[in-house]
């Protein structure tokens, strides 16, 4: 586990510094609550970049001392919400099996660490990594939490249980979900749109002239079930047929299961279909390898697309038209809503879902003619 532990590093700035200048008046905001301030006001009135105002409201590294707090100062003027400084604080990772495995066989959880990783050094955290397997587990990471003053806060990757969702429930510290979601919004949470996603994905097929899409799946997590949805929108949107028998379930995320689930529904129903979508790469792979094994060909007889976006998928034969999926600043992204949580101002659960984009390669084609 310990490549799963990010710790904070002390580094400086070695790059060219900005000289302090006065302050500027922001028109028509001075001493006034305004929601209209903009952080590129709060630089604009210092005459100061727009990442050195960032850094220096965030408290970061970097950021000279007098830069700093005439920058903080414009910002306090302005009635600007300045985030609350975390620097010398910790956040407990509490990192499911599921998420543990897939460290291990792909890079997902890898690139979501890395993003992760990268913000807590800017903030000057530190991240603390602990695995829960079951629900003893969950509450023994909660009462390390609760009992040590420098923890800010606690994440959950990859985590859907709602036994251990609710473990929660009356936690007085900030708890952020990462790759999950809370179905009853009672906490915050960070994942990719992935319904979204998958509908741009079969849209993408539907456009090349697909209409018998499969959609391979392991199912069991709400964020794979989103993506189904996606599917199923998609194919509902344009008069399509969204038949239950077009769905193909693999008990894992294993290629070579993939692989022979859709080489025995070939065998079994001959070619009845032109195009698959994988729920995530590494299904896609197993589809490609399970329609090669038939002797057909990918694309020319079908058109196999992935979620996911894997560095791997570029070097594939042929290479994966996926979606990409913002993998490193989903880390990022929850660690700042955890911090805007120790603000202090009342503030809702909030679920940030994060826009994904097509990847097109070469394992997609127009649909060959009947």
């Amino acid at each position: 586990m310990s490549n799963f532990v990010a710790q904070s590093e002390n580094f400086s700035h070695s790059g060219p510094t900005e000289a302090p200048m006065a302050i500027k008046p922001i028109a028509g905001k001075r001493g006034k609550k305004s929601k209209r301030v903009r952080l590129e006001d709060i630089a604009e009135a210092c005459g100061v970049s727009l990442s050195t105002a960032s850094r220096a409201i965030a408290g970061e590294k970097g950021v000279r001392p007098e830069i700093r707090q005439m920058v903080r100062e414009a910002a306090t003027i302005a009635n600007y919400v300045i985030p609350t400084a975390v620097a010398g604080q910790k956040v407990i990772l509490a990192a499911s099996s599921a998420a543990m495995i897939d460290y291990v066989r792909n890079q997902f959880t890898l690139y979501v660490l890395e993003g992760l990783k990268e913000r807590a050094q800017a903030l000057g955290l530190e991240i603390v990594t602990r695995p829960i397997a079951d629900r003893d587990e969950e509450l023994a990471v909660l009462k390390e939490a609760q009992d040590d003053p420098l923890v800010a806060g606690v994440l959950f990757l990859t985590v859907d249980d709602e036994g251990m969702l609710a473990a929660t429930r009356g936690f007085d510290k900030p708890v952020v979900l990462l790759n999950s979601d809370d179905p009853f919004m009672r906490l915050s949470s960070v994942t990719p749109c992935n319904r979204s996603s998958a509908r741009l994905a079969a849209d993408h097929l539907i456009g090349l002239g697909h209409e018998r899409i499969l959609f391979l799946m392991r199912p069991g997590r709400r964020t794979i079930e989103r993506r189904y949805e996606g599917w199923k929108d998609a194919l509902l949107h344009h008069g399509l047929a969204a038949d239950a028998d077009l769905v193909v379930p693999v008990e894992d995320w294993l290629p070579e299961l993939a692989a022979q689930a859709i080489a025995s529904r070939i065998e079994t129903r001959g070619l009845d279909f032109t195009a698959v979508l994988a729920a995530g790469d590494s299904l896609a792979v197993g589809a490609m390898m399970g329609v090669q094994q038939r002797g057909f060909s990918v694309p020319s007889d079908v058109s196999v697309m992935g979620m996911d976006d894997l560095p791997q998928a570029s070097f594939l034969n042929p290479p994966l038209t996926t979606m990409h999926i913002p993998m490193r600043e989903i880390g990022s992204v929850a660690l700042d809503l955890l911090r805007d949580s120790l603000s202090g101002l009342p503030m809702p659960p909030r679920r940030v879902e994060l826009a994904c984009h097509l990847v097109e390669r070469a394992s997609t084609t127009q649909r060959r003619s009947a």
